[in-house]
């Protein structure tokens, strides 16, 4: 069965030097038949760094078209009630455009030891977080007595416009893997390599049949940083170090930096592994880069996309 191959764009850093360059550029991926746009999730940071909920919100009110989410938003630091009448508002009010992703917090983020959270307790504190959000979904008054949240009669209004809100999950560990076997309805890898997405795919899949669940082939995901260009252009050097320090990965081994034509293979490499859903993140500073970056990534990236992997033909009704 065919898949539906999409493409979308995140930011981590805020690289922009204007708000309004910002809005251009959320109105270029509105324009140009970008699938979605992301935001990573961090609060504390002495990089500029937008907060993740309050960035959807805004442009969901900026936008008609396009879907948008968070990859992902770090549960265990999170009110779980709010987190759920966050994500209802805002798809109510971007008539079922939110795209929900979920994980435990990357263990390098600065926010464990600044807010005293301990760290060892987040995969307990997220199950449970989950638990209570997909049950508020529901519209479920709800009592619930777990370790980390205790409930009595909670619920939220209005609830979300998508009957069955999606759930990504995020996370490569065993654990995020039986997480998105039990509750996740897609699952959205970080910075994995090609191997690495199989191998969690495949654990996933392995898992649902103990579950008794299924995952649409279509749910499964993947990210990567990509730059037209070369990676002794201004600036490039400067990103790849921070995402070293901030991952312990190889940046060359995960950054398509080049022409189409390399981040066509990259892609080419996330789908062969199973992965169906993009987020590709323009190493660029600036808004007239951002928006240089973005643009070429519609013109010359999204018609190769489309030519390669058709939209499978939806069934009559």
């Amino acid at each position: 069965m065919a898949r539906n191959i999409a493409v979308g764009v995140g930011i981590m850093e805020y690289p922009f030097q204007t708000a309004d360059g910002f809005w251009r550029w959320v109105d270029l991926c509105e324009q140009a038949g970008l699938d979605s746009i992301w935001q990573t999730d961090r609060i504390v940071s002495r990089a500029p760094i937008l907060e993740s909920m309050t960035t959807l919100a805004a442009i969901a009110g900026r936008t008609r078209r396009i879907k948008f989410g968070v990859n992902v938003v770090s549960v265990a630091l999170r009110e779980p009630v709010l987190l759920a009448k966050q994500c209802a508002t805002i798809d109510v009010l971007s008539n079922g455009r939110l795209l929900p992703g979920f994980g435990i917090g990357s263990p390098r983020g600065a926010e464990w030891t600044a807010m005293h959270v301990d760290t060892t307790t987040r995969g307990r504190k997220t199950d449970e977080a989950l638990q209570i959000i997909s049950r508020l979904w529901t519209g479920e008054p709800l009592d619930y007595d777990g370790r980390h949240f205790k409930l009595a009669k909670a619920s939220i209004a209005p609830l979300p416009v998508q009957p069955d809100l999606p759930m990504w999950i995020g996370g490569a560990s065993e654990a995020a893997i039986k997480r998105t076997a039990r509750i996740g309805t897609g699952w959205q890898a970080g910075p994995e390599a090609p191997d690495a997405v199989a191998q969690v795919i495949s654990g996933i899949k392995q898992a649902l049949l103990e579950t008794g669940r299924s995952i649409d082939e279509d749910h499964y995901g993947a990210a990567f940083a990509f730059r037209f260009g070369s990676a002794d252009d201004p600036g490039v050097a400067k990103v790849m170090q921070q995402y070293r320090d901030r991952t312990g990965r190889d940046p060359h081994d995960l950054f398509a930096i080049g022409d189409a034509e390399v981040i066509v293979r990259r892609l080419d490499a996330y789908v062969a592994a199973g992965a169906s859903k993009f987020i590709l993140r323009p190493i660029a500073e600036g808004d007239a880069d951002m928006l240089a970056q973005t643009r070429r990534l519609a013109e010359e990236v999204l018609p190769q996309v489309a030519a390669r992997w058709p939209k499978p033909r939806k069934a009559a009704a």
